[in-house]
């Protein structure tokens, strides 16, 4: 596969970077973006080698890794939608295929909502819409509490809360939220607080994600385009079952992917999934749709 080639667009109060792999002009099929939030381009290297054939897009989010913002406080999936608009029609090369991980997947159901046009196929897989799930008072309480965790203790405390609750299997009890904090060494983090508060999960996009609710009559009206994806390893994790729960209200089957949550990493995190066996399937998905 060719090297990206970076590129930046300007958006009030951020300057969006993006990756192109291949060319925009000489291709036969959709340009495939790869995205994440808050993951950015570096969690993407190892899934876009497997498809040299195609033309490849990944960027960084409002807020996250080289797209700095200019102000602050907390972000939900339309304003990333929004964000992506822009980026897709910069790119200026018709509809898109994406895959869509974790927040991304809710950005990107943000963007299927509301600008079909610029979508091809969506997959979205495992996309953490807390309200749609039969625990979600407790799911949501278990979520604002590393919010206000992160708030109060700082990075360590709060992300060995996430952690714990992303990785938690089946229905989050009522008293999730009375039990002992894990030890954020648990996690190899550390307890002492730095006093930063704008981390780009914790601080700006943990609520605002996950309190979004789709519109579904227009959503529905799209679901054409729409594949949910599940990890196999993972399906009774939240994230996954948020995703069959959207698939349900409209009547989709979800597909399931190799390994887990991030099956189609490599080594970018140290937390490699199953990537040629995810790109597989992916590049199956997308062939038959």
């Amino acid at each position: 596969m060719t090297e990206p080639i970076t590129s930046t667009v300007d958006i009030p109060h951020v300057t969006l970077t993006y990756d192109v792999r291949g060319s925009l002009t000489d291709r036969d099929q959709p340009v495939l973006l790869l995205i994440g939030c808050p993951m950015g381009a570096s969690g993407f290297p190892t899934l876009a080698s497997h498809f040299p054939d195609r033309t490849v897009v990944t960027y960084d989010p409002r807020g996250v890794e080289r797209s700095v913002r200019t102000d602050s406080g907390e972000l939900n999936p339309l304003i990333h939608a929004g964000d992506l608009a822009v980026l897709i029609e910069t790119l200026d090369a018709g509809p898109v295929d994406i895959f869509a991980s974790s927040g991304g997947a809710v950005n990107a159901l943000a963007l299927l909502t509301n600008r079909p046009d610029l979508v091809n196929t969506l997959v979205a897989h495992e996309p953490p819409l807390l309200k749609l799930v039969p625990d979600s008072e407790a799911a949501q309480a278990a979520n604002n509490d590393i919010y206000e965790t992160y708030q109060r203790d700082g990075h360590g405390a709060g992300m060995a809360k996430f952690i714990a609750l992303v990785s938690f299997e089946g229905e989050f009890p009522a008293d999730y939220t009375d039990r002992p904090a894990p030890d954020p060494a648990m996690f190899g983090l550390s307890a002492e607080d730095d006093g930063s508060r704008d981390d780009a999960l914790l601080g700006q996009n943990i609520r605002g994600t996950t309190s979004y609710e789709p519109d579904f009559d227009t959503l529905a009206k799209a679901k054409h385009k729409l594949v949910i994806g599940s990890g196999e390893e993972s399906v009774r994790q939240l994230a996954a079952r948020c995703g069959q729960a959207l698939a349900e209200r409209l009547d989709l089957t979800p597909v399931i992917f190799p390994s887990n949550h991030g099956g189609f990493l490599g080594d970018e995190y140290g937390m490699p999934g199953k990537p040629a066996e995810f790109a597989t399937k992916l590049r199956e998905v997308l062939g038959d749709r």
